[in-house]
């Protein structure tokens, strides 16, 4: 909590410095204190005019703080505590709401600091990397394919790893940390592969005269074995960072589970749902060039048309 600043118009001697400047008879009572002498404003001389403490101060007993901590230029009081048996991010949510119920008076606020604060900035940092994975993946993903509809549906596998991520974190007793988020990160670029098999398989198939499910059921059957392949050297790869092996391992466990969780769901998920996709979007995209195709022959008919109109008159 941090406490507005109070103004002071003049100086008021601390215990501190009366100890330091003051002998011990002449600061044995609240008279003997009140008589300390301060220089005020210069007289019309240049004199400097001397008045008492008690003059312009009340002197009393009372305790007092041995130091006073400021940031920002404001008075701040810190209380800091550790967590046990349960994770940074649920107890700092249950401080906030704690919070949130009381009422402060004016000039008092409560910010957060320390390992809430860097999580908390962490996790927007991560969020934006995500962001920022999801639109690079897809544009390279459509300067390789040709395409502005095919790598949505290589893409529908990103969603589906989240299925295993939320899976894997519960089981292993694990919550979604920032360690866990780079994992999530790192599963952008590692599922994407077995959609990509599965689409650049089917588009050789079709350019080659199948025709569009002979070519999905072809890739599936044909893509399988390497999409095995690549996810258990994937996931046993990953199995020492998630069963937390050496020093410090407990800490980077989640990122490892987090990769496990998602690459064993995702080729599952991806065999169903990229082929059903992929489908509909190639059914949608040959449509679109069907009616472009229309209207750009259309067009040089109706200029040709206008012109034999003009000449017949």
């Amino acid at each position: 909590m941090t406490p507005a600043p109070v103004a002071s118009p003049t100086p008021v001697p601390t215990t501190r410095w009366l100890r330091r400047n003051l002998d011990e008879q002449a600061r044995s009572r609240v008279a003997d204190v009140e008589r300390v002498p301060l220089a005020s404003a210069s007289a019309p001389g240049g004199t400097p005019r001397m008045v008492t403490l008690g003059e312009i101060a009340s002197v009393r007993s009372g305790p007092g703080s041995q130091q006073i901590n400021r940031k920002a230029q404001l008075r701040e009081i810190l209380v800091t505590a550790n967590v046990e048996r349960r994770s940074a991010g649920d107890v700092a949510r249950d401080v906030t709401e704690a919070l949130g119920a009381l009422s402060f008076p004016p000039g008092y606020r409560v910010s957060r600091q320390g390992s809430s604060q860097d999580m908390a900035e962490s996790l927007h940092y991560a969020k934006q990397a995500l962001l920022l994975a999801v639109v690079f993946i897809y544009l390279i993903l459509t300067s390789q394919f040709g395409s502005f509809t095919q790598p949505l549906a290589i893409m529908a596998s990103l969603p589906l790893s989240l299925i295993g991520v939320a899976i894997a974190l519960p089981v292993c007793g694990s919550t979604l940390n920032i360690f866990s988020t780079i994992g999530f990160i790192m599963l952008m670029g590692l599922v994407t592969k077995n959609a990509i098999l599965l689409v650049d398989f089917a588009n050789k198939a079709i350019q080659a005269g199948a025709t569009r499910m002979a070519a999905l059921m072809e890739a599936g059957r044909v893509r399988l074995r390497p999409i095995l392949m690549t996810t258990l050297a994937m996931v046993f790869g990953m199995l020492p960072l998630a069963l937390g092996l050496g020093e410090g391992g407990e800490q980077r466990a989640p990122m490892g589970q987090a990769v496990i969780g998602g690459v064993i769901a995702s080729p599952l998920l991806t065999l169903l749902v990229v082929p059903v996709l992929y489908s509909y979007l190639d059914a949608f995209g040959a449509w679109s060039r069907g009616r472009l195709a229309k209207r750009s022959t259309a067009a040089p008919l109706a200029q040709g048309d206008l012109e034999q109109g003009a000449r017949l008159k």
